[in-house]
């Protein structure tokens, strides 16, 4: 038997539980991307469709945050910034996928 009595919510749960769910959505999207190397290089497989989910979840929880104004000032730049790097990187994988040994 505890001597203190336990907590069922305050304000120091909620940021745990949001860290959770950070470390959670973390771990998928890792995992994911691991497939869709496994799958291309290995299988010779093209797994659009779970970088599609990466994506997708990255842009809900954007969107989310940005709804709640809790995104602070100059995060279009930074956006932006990430559109170009991604697009650049993607770029450099169908060139990559385009010459690859068959």
């Amino acid at each position: 038997m505890s001597l203190t009595p336990e907590v069922e919510h305050d304000e120091r749960t909620t940021p745990v539980a949001n860290a959770g769910g950070t470390w959670a959505f973390n771990f998928v999207a890792f995992a994911l991307m691991i497939d869709v190397l496994y799958r291309g290089v290995f299988r010779h497989e093209a797994a659009l469709e779970l970088m599609a989910f990466i994506s997708g979840g990255g842009a809900v929880s954007a969107i989310y945050q940005i709804r709640q104004k809790t995104w602070k000032r100059g995060w279009k730049g930074a956006v932006e910034l990430v559109i170009l790097i991604a697009g650049f990187i993607l770029a450099m994988i169908f060139a990559v996928i385009d010459f690859w040994p068959k």
